[in-house]
């Protein structure tokens, strides 16, 4: 497994959102930190770094079930309970003849997508919170559920030194 194990907690900052006028709202030209105190968003501060969320790009190799729909379903959802997220909506579509699934679960907090390749055993899989979410904790969920030989990890830390 190719992935960051330490566990840090993150700080979440909360701006209200109480502009009186368009006057007071942020312009490009005044740059990405304008304002800030007057928006209502849930910026994270780790290790001296501030940034919007954490993306995970995961892929899954030498996996199985992947042209399981309900067992799918089952993993997302599980993946954001152990997250703690908040699931909005789930849709995924089922491609035949391969049985392959493409699918996100929508979140508050963004989302999670899935693409299956069971043909040749492999999945890819965006994980991206926000906020207070804590997404590493989806990496052992897919891994109980899949089965994988391996499992790739990259973590983007979005909106860095933009926000």
């Amino acid at each position: 497994m190719n992935r960051d194990s330490r566990k840090t907690q993150a700080e979440v900052l909360e701006f209200p959102h109480n502009a009186p006028n368009l006057a007071s709202v942020e312009t490009l030209s005044e740059g990405p930190r304008a304002h800030h105190e007057e928006r209502k968003d849930f910026f994270i501060e780790r290790n001296g770094e501030r940034f919007a969320g954490t993306h995970l790009i995961i892929d899954l190799v030498g996996a199985s079930r992947l042209d399981d729909l309900k067992h799918i379903e089952e993993t997302l959802i599980r993946c954001v309970e152990v997250s703690k997220a908040t699931l909005l909506h789930i849709h995924l579509h089922h491609f035949t003849p391969n049985g392959g699934v493409s699918g996100v679960a929508v979140l508050s907090e963004s989302h999670i997508s899935i693409h299956t390749w069971p043909e040749a055993n492999y999945a890819a899989l965006d994980v991206f919170m926000c906020g207070e979410a804590e997404p590493q904790n989806s990496i052992a969920v897919l891994q109980e559920a899949f089965g994988p030989s391996n499992i790739r990890v990259e973590e983007l830390r979005r909106g860095k030194d933009m926000v």
